[in-house]
């Protein structure tokens, strides 16, 4: 199917079909100098698709992880743009997951001014979530995503073939983000996660999810107020990211753990349930102080207060600013084994 997304901006086309991949040289404008950007744990034949659909493709492979994103890999990317001869008529593609997205997106958007961007995500949580909406950034100083800039792709491709080679640890890593949707949107959904039928029934989950963000960056791209919903759960994920004794965790499990000091003890009892059965981690173990400290640094936080999403009733949402020492006790009892 393709979902249009119109914003102030322009508008592009999000196309979520099977084997899609191989038609990537009728939905893109392939027929330039392309850079595709993809990282060493996606299977090379994604990659290589893409490539023999471009007229003059040049490849580049980062390690896989999220220290990828940061200052190195992105002027190693603007450096291979610079060497290849690269213009303002160019473009360039991510082929993988969310942190593949995030830096060839900045660095698009940096080169040249800014440069046309494809996204072919290739990960569950990139496909429901960090695909769509023109966010790009990198990490910076230990901090998630303190350096970036919007800017929206020129289409994004999704081939749900593509999640076949996932690891069952990494769909339940994007299962997390289409959970965040469910609670603050969609109590439809959320029930199919309840009932245990979300993992047979994945193009449903990515569609709903998608028309989910689609209307809310619609309605505020640039995250000036609406937009703000989608960081449900991913003001403490960003924190637990940021410390370094929890490097272990994946994106997805550090948002399944923030959202559950951000909901009413009615909501968690009914989620507490849900993640597990998905495989998704509910608790840190250890003192949080370093997430704490973390939390001072993060982009919501005003002095000692700090903005957050809360869900009170599954499909709905509030705002609120709440101290940072109230914050702090909330996490002790919210994510502590």
């Amino acid at each position: 199917m393709r979902i249009p997304v119109k914003t102030a901006t322009g508008g592009y086309d999000i196309l979520l079909e099977r084997g899609a991949l191989h038609r990537a040289g009728e939905l893109m404008n392939l027929h330039r100098r392309v850079l595709i950007v993809t990282d060493s744990g996606v299977p090379t034949q994604y990659a290589q698709t893409i490539a023999a659909q471009c007229t003059a493709p040049t490849v580049i492979t980062i390690p896989q992880g999220e220290a990828s994103k940061c200052s190195d890999r992105f002027l190693e990317l603007l450096g291979v743009l610079t060497e290849n001869g690269f213009t303002r008529t160019d473009c360039v593609v991510a082929v993988g997951g969310g942190v593949v997205g995030d830096l060839a997106g900045f660095a698009a958007a940096c080169f040249m001014r800014g440069i046309d961007f494809y996204n072919v995500p290739t990960t569950l949580l990139s496909q429901v979530d960090s695909s769509i909406g023109g966010k790009t950034a990198i990490d910076f100083g230990g901090y998630k995503n303190i350096v970036g800039a919007f800017w929206p792709p020129r289409a994004v491709l999704i081939d749900p073939n593509t999640l076949d080679t996932l690891p069952p640890r990494q769909l339940a890593n994007g299962m997390a983000e289409a959970v965040k949707m469910a609670l603050t949107h969609d109590p439809a959904l959320f029930a199919m996660f309840e009932s245990g039928a979300a993992t047979q029934n994945l193009e449903t989950i990515i569609e709903r999810a998608l028309l989910i963000k689609r209307a809310v960056v619609e309605q505020d791209e640039r995250e000036g107020g609406l937009r703000r919903v989608l960081n449900f759960g991913h003001t403490l994920a960003h924190a637990v990211e940021s410390a370094e004794d929890m490097a272990h965790y994946y994106h997805g499990e550090c948002v399944a753990i923030g959202m559950l000091p951000m909901c009413s003890d009615a909501v968690r009892a009914r989620l507490l349930p849900v993640l597990k059965g998905l495989g998704l981690p509910t608790a840190v173990s250890g003192e949080p102080t370093r997430i704490i400290e973390a939390l001072a640094h993060d982009k919501k936080a005003d002095g000692q207060d700090i903005s957050v999403v809360y869900v009170p009733e599954i499909g709905t949402f509030t705002f609120k600013k709440l101290p940072l020492s109230e914050l702090a006790q909330q996490i002790e009892r919210g994510i502590r084994e």
